[in-house]
């Protein structure tokens, strides 16, 4: 993920500003916001393609190898396939000449989703991420029809058609939101099920304000159990079944690596969001805050991503460490935790100069996944020191142990 100081490199594009479910936890929807019934329902063709010229004129001038174009809503299957192939050929047409990697996503419910839409996809290449609770019953709980339905089967539906062969290649994977009240391993066995490329968990958006559900418990991490478990599960695994990108990022920060989900590491979000009406904001999740909380005053006719990059919000995304409050910048696994998304360190009496709501489940999560990370690198230290003491073989290399290999 690029970290420029004054770049994006993650566009949300919103074709549509409304939505065929009605999720009672919706973050646009149902927190905080309503911005969105103020928003024209379909971005105007104007205002679309010149965001496609605005996206390339940002990546010409910083040169990220990759820049992600995430078509996001609401849900965007609503714009409907003429409207989505218009601004892929546009997006297309303004790339031309650009060396960065152009990644091109449809972030779906997937109840739409037919065969109209997935040979548009497979003509412009964009990958497909559908979002899908867990379990059937988890799902149609928390994710329904405005008429009350439930919508599981309609995803089950969807995601049959993006494992059939033709399409296959298109499958991007699953998001989905952790319930506390479902288990784990049910949930990521479901998931799993539908042979998804790629998985992640998202953890449902509070502040201090208002607390995601099951928070505050006093001595309590409900989230870092639940996540502990389901962990475990997929780490505990013969072979590697899929990847879950809040545990690889974990891993790889224990390991020393940069990590690529914004739930973790000190580097902050590099997402910007362009409304139907062209508004410029920062990240959704700042919806779960307040009204207007992710307002940045900017439009795509007057200014470019260069002079949104300046916002104050989004300068804070980039401070890293040093934009934390004290009692982050005093902990021993900030340089990990990162704070954790800035929207969960909201309070009205000092904005976001606080931990994480979830700071508790964020600390034993990361002290559980290190301890297991740090047990398998011992075991094998050990499993190669005995066969280097007992049987003279180093098991990487394959040959005696007094053999010196070839460099």
């Amino acid at each position: 993920m690029l970290r420029d100081s004054s770049a994006f490199s993650q566009f949300v594009v919103k074709l549509h500003s409304r939505c065929n479910f009605a999720c009672p936890d919706c973050y646009v929807y149902g927190l905080r916001d309503s911005g969105w019934s103020a928003q024209p329902r379909m971005m105007p063709l104007a205002v679309m393609e010149r965001t496609t010229r605005r996206i390339a004129e940002h990546v010409r001038r910083h040169r990220p190898p990759e820049a992600r174009v995430m078509l996001h809503g609401g849900e965007p299957l609503l714009a409907g396939p003429r409207r989505i192939g218009r601004f892929a050929e546009a997006l297309h047409s303004a790339w031309r000449g650009l060396d960065t990697e152009l990644v091109l996503v449809v972030q779906t419910n997937g109840a739409l989703l037919d065969r109209r839409f997935l040979d548009l996809f497979r003509q412009w290449g964009i990958r497909v991420g559908v979002s899908l609770d867990g379990t059937r019953e988890a799902h149609d709980r928390r994710r329904r029809h405005h008429s009350g339905k439930g919508t599981h089967a309609d995803v089950v539906r969807a995601l049959e058609l993006l494992r059939d062969s033709d399409y296959r290649s298109l499958y991007g994977g699953l998001l989905c939101t952790v319930d506390i009240a479902e288990d784990p391993v049910d949930t990521y066995e479901a998931l799993l099920a539908h042979e998804p490329p790629s998985l992640d968990l998202l953890m449902p958006l509070g502040t201090w304000q208002f607390p995601p559900p099951g928070l505050p418990a006093a001595q309590e991490v409900p989230y870092a159990r639940w996540l502990a478990a389901a962990f475990d599960r997929w780490y505990d695994a013969p072979v590697r079944e899929v990847p879950v990108r809040l545990f690889d990022s974990l891993v790889d920060l224990h390991l020393g690596g940069a990590g690529t989900s914004e739930m973790w590491g000190a580097l902050g979000s590099d997402v910007v969001v362009v409304q139907p009406d062209g508004s410029i904001e920062q990240n959704d999740v700042l919806k779960a805050v307040h009204e207007g909380a992710a307002h940045t005053g900017y439009h795509i006719d007057a200014h470019g991503f260069d002079e949104a990059s300046a916002h104050p919000g989004f300068a804070a995304e980039r401070e890293g460490v040093a934009g934390l409050c004290a009692q982050c910048r005093s902990c021993a696994v900030v340089d990990v935790c990162g704070g954790g998304l800035r929207a969960h360190r909201y309070r009205p009496e000092n904005g976001f100069d606080n931990p994480s709501c979830y700071c508790a489940d964020l600390r034993a999560l990361i002290e559980h996944v290190r301890d297991r990370v740090t047990g398998t690198l011992l075991a094998l230290a050990k499993d190669c020191h005995k066969a280097v003491t007992e049987e003279g073989i180093l098991p990487i290399m394959g040959m005696p142990a007094d053999v010196e290999p070839l460099h």
